[in-house]
Formats: C-alpha cells, sequence, structure tokens
C-alpha cells in the first residue's frame, strides 16, 4: 500500500520553456505515479551565473501559460522569492520540511548529469530526493556512473532498473532563443501560448 505523497521536483531556468520539458515532466509523472510536479524556476543558476535570463516575470508567466489546465503541474517560486544563485539542496531541503512523510523524486535530463560533481552537497541532496534521469534527445542514455559517488549502489540499481523511458525530443531553450533572434520559427517547439506571448514581448530578439 502507498504511503505519503509522491512529488517531482524539476528545476531549471526555462528560458522559455519549451515541449521537451513538459514531456519529460509528464512522462515522469505517469511513470512514477507523482502526485503532483513541482516547477521550480531558478532564480540565478550557479552554472549561469555570467548569463542574464529573460526576466522573473516573463519566465513565471510563460511556464504559467504553458501548464495550465495540467492540475498535476504547480510552479514553485521559492528560489525567486529567496534570489541569490539558486542551490537545488538547500530548495529540496524546504520542500521535505514542508511535506513531512513525501517521497521526493528530482526530475532531470541526461545532459544535467555531466555537472553532477559540481553540484553543491550532491550527497546530502540524494539522501532526500530519488534521481528521476531520463534520456533526452542529442545526449542519449543517461551516465549513470555520475551518481555512484553519491548513491549506494543497491539503491543506484533500483533506479537504474525503475528508469523512465520515452521518445528524445532534441529542443532545447538556447536554440530556441537562436530562432527567436534570427527570426525563425519555433511552432510546434513550445506551447502555443507560449509561442503567443513570446510574439507579444521583445524577448530574445537581441
Amino acid at each position: 500500500m502507498r504511503m505519503g505523497n509522491r512529488i517531482g521536483i524539476f528545476g531549471g531556468s526555462f528560458d522559455p520553456i519549451h515541449n521537451g520539458h513538459l514531456l519529460l515532466a509528464e512522462l515522469c509523472r505517469e511513470s512514477l505515479s507523482l502526485d503532483k510536479v513541482l516547477f521550480l524556476l531558478a532564480s540565478v543558476s550557479p552554472f549561469k551565473i555570467d548569463k542574464q535570463p529573460a526576466s522573473n516575470k516573463d519566465r513565471t508567466e510563460m511556464l504559467r501559460l504553458a501548464i495550465g489546465g495540467n492540475c498535476k503541474f504547480e510552479i514553485d517560486l521559492r528560489e525567486i522569492e529567496r534570489g541569490g544563485v539558486s542551490f537545488t539542496v538547500d530548495s529540496v531541503m524546504s520542500i521535505a520540511e514542508e511535506n513531512p512523510g513525501a517521497e521526493l523524486f528530482l526530475l532531470m535530463g541526461a545532459d544535467a548529469l555531466a555537472d553532477i560533481s559540481k553540484w553543491r552537497e550532491p550527497t546530502k541532496l540524494f539522501r532526500l530526493v530519488t534521481p528521476c534521469v531520463i534520456a533526452r534527445g542529442g545526449v542519449g542514455e543517461p551516465n549513470w556512473a555520475a551518481l555512484e559517488p553519491y548513491i549506494e549502489p543497491n539503491r543506484l540499481e533500483e533506479i537504474i532498473r525503475n528508469k523512465v523511458v520515452g521518445p528524445q525530443i532534441e529542443i532545447s531553450s538556447f536554440d530556441i532563443r537562436q530562432r527567436i533572434k534570427q527570426g525563425k520559427s519555433i511552432r510546434y517547439q513550445v506551447p502555443y501560448a507560449v509561442e503567443a506571448y513570446l510574439k507579444e514581448n521583445p524577448l530574445y530578439r537581441t
């Protein structure tokens, strides 16, 4: 019998959010029987300190438009409200405190594993949350060995055995920003409501 809530945590700059993000979140939600997925919007990513994302207001609004109508998806703005550089372990600790007894899952694309050794306190992080890593277009199968220093072997074997499998879509926020700058179409790469928002607002054009 299942006990407590199962919560997915999907962090990122979402600059902008695209259909690849949404597909990853939905595949993990379905495969892991998650009660909800929190889209944890980063204030400043520790890996993008020298890059200025779109404003918090614009990224929040695009995220709101993208997940509208899905009652299992929620926006989490704790990192925006906290300000400064966003560290996943701090946010996961906060979410765990607010949801005692909940089982937490960290949703991530295979590309995120490349920098896992540079994350703040990864061992502590993975004691609190189970990683859900999904293959991503252009990257392929996750490099599970990157998790070996931080997760005990038996638990890692179980994570790999229960991995989420789905179609790989090669879409990135960087490519979308470049296409907008070049005046190219982004149709079918982002939700229609996000596409309309980007047409009405001069983001990424210079």
